[in-house]
């Protein structure tokens, strides 16, 4: 597992010795980045379950203004401190649970979402974005899923606006849009 382009490209990042986390396919990662690649630099960007965090730590070697990285999983926060000293990247890394860190007061331009598949709580993530407002304008959130995982429509501001599928995978992308 490579940073696929950017300030950091090539620095191969640490993967789990486990299967407790389940870091995004490159192929996937390379994807999710092919549909967001106007929208990272100068952006705030929070990777939720962040495993590795290869997806914040491609984002800032793309020139996002800054990251943020949470997890609930002690080596999973270890990996991710460890793969942003070998990119020489700077961010924030909390340990804490999803629906605890969104409850922070502060927004982001881009939101990666990857929980495990079986936990349930895409829904009460998307929703818990929604109602503290998290999502700046114009912002982005982008899920990963099993291909067949069904995710909620979400009332305006915030949309559904693409679903991509890449084998077993689904990619959501969603949007909050201008209230102008």
């Amino acid at each position: 597992m490579r940073v696929i382009t950017g300030s950091a490209r090539g620095r191969r990042l640490k993967t789990p010795e486990n299967d407790a986390i389940r870091p995004t396919a490159d192929s996937v990662k390379e994807a999710v980045f092919n549909i967001v690649q106007f929208d990272v630099e100068g952006r705030r960007v929070l990777d939720l379950f962040a495993g590795t965090g290869q997806l914040g730590i491609e984002a800032l070697s793309r020139g996002a203004a800054s990251a943020v990285f949470v997890d609930r999983d002690r080596e999973a926060v270890k990996i991710v401190k460890e793969n942003l000293r070998a990119c020489e990247l700077e961010a924030v890394v909390r340990q804490e649970e999803a629906l605890t860190a969104l409850g922070r007061n502060e927004q982001f331009d881009l939101i990666f979402i990857d929980p495990p598949y079986d936990a349930g709580l895409y829904t009460p993530v998307l929703e818990k974005i929604k109602s503290v407002d998290k999502l700046s304008e114009g912002g982005i959130i982008i899920c990963e899923t099993r291909r067949d995982e069904p995710l909620p429509a979400l009332e305006a501001p915030y949309g559904k606006r693409k679903e991509y599928r890449y084998g077993k995978i689904k990619i959501t992308v969603y949007t909050k849009e201008s209230m102008l």
